[in-house]
């Protein structure tokens, strides 16, 4: 099993890791690297997090780090790791 990255997540992490680089660049850093460390994590265990609240599929997975959520879909083989969001501003 392997993690693959929908764009729009590499555009809302762009956006977050901006937001945090106003106040530190190496925190800003230190953020993406931990969110990708765990998003590679979930092919070792990827039933492990909550059912997705927005994406209203079996399959799909919750990610909860640090006050976001990442939204992932569970395939044979791949996990789709589609974005994140903190609370209520994203739509599937």
């Amino acid at each position: 099993m392997y993690v693959k990255f929908h764009n729009r997540f590499f555009d809302e992490l762009n956006t977050i890791k901006e937001f945090i680089a106003k106040d530190s660049v190496n925190r800003a850093n230190s953020f993406v690297d931990d969110v990708f460390n765990k998003c590679l994590d979930l092919k070792d265990t990827p039933t492990a997090h909550r059912l997705s609240q927005k994406v209203k599929k079996n399959n799909a997975r919750d990610l909860i780090f640090k006050g976001y959520v990442i939204p992932y879909l569970i395939d044979d083989e791949v996990i789709y790791v589609l974005g994140i969001y903190k609370a209520n501003e994203w739509e599937a």
